[in-house]
């Protein structure tokens, strides 16, 4: 069986300092570095929007970041300007082996729609393009960690269950933003789709 660590997000604006801040997001960078060497395939996945991204509350007057909205394929939250393309705040942590990704995955570059999960946008059937990578691998198991665990770890994990991959989030190797409860949400959500938690 091959296997694949799937790196989430681990960039400077989810660290401490960073727009939207994951706490102790950078904390994790030392440990994902380490976990890297057992693997056959190490993919990167990085947010990419540009500027003025309709998930961003400075896109919709009146709108607070953390505020809901509905959007064509469903409820979205308002988030800060984050991970604009070319920017400071878009570029990997510094400390992150980006020298052993085998993939980086860019989302979100779609100005009109969110794309947190690794494998499709928010609408759930535009795919990144990461499942048919991965299939002409012949990867069969995946290892989620990174950044935020209740956000596109959760997402990511849950679309590879459901596209048959043998799915490990490394808990210990992520960190959640807890937005109203949604971290217990994420791992009962992430338990039910067959994700094994460890």
């Amino acid at each position: 069986m091959s296997n694949a660590l799937i790196v989430i997000d681990v960039q400077n604006d989810f660290c401490p300092g960073g727009a939207l801040e994951v706490p102790g997001g950078n904390d994790i960078v030392e440990g994902i570095n380490a976990a890297m060497a057992g693997f056959d395939a190490v993919i990167l996945t990085q947010d990419w929007h540009p500027a003025g991204h309709s998930s961003f509350a400075s896109s919709h007057e009146g709108k607070a970041p953390l505020e809901m909205i509905e959007m064509p394929y469903g409820p979205q939250v308002l988030w800060p300007d984050h991970c604009i393309q070319g920017s400071e705040g878009a570029k990997f942590h510094a400390g992150l082996n980006t020298d052993r990704a085998d993939m980086i995955v860019r989302k979100g570059y779609n100005p009109s729609i969110d794309s947190y999960s690794a494998f499709f946008e928010n609408d759930h059937t535009t795919p990144t393009g990461l499942e048919g990578y991965l299939r002409t691998r012949g990867i069969t198991s995946i290892t989620c960690v990174g950044l935020a665990l209740d956000f596109c770890v959760n997402y990511s994990a849950v679309d590879a269950a459901k596209l048959g991959f043998d799915v490990t989030v490394d808990q210990a190797l992520c960190r959640g933003i807890d937005l109203n409860g949604s971290l217990d949400a994420a791992q009962a959500g992430m338990a039910d789709a067959g994700v094994s938690l460890r």
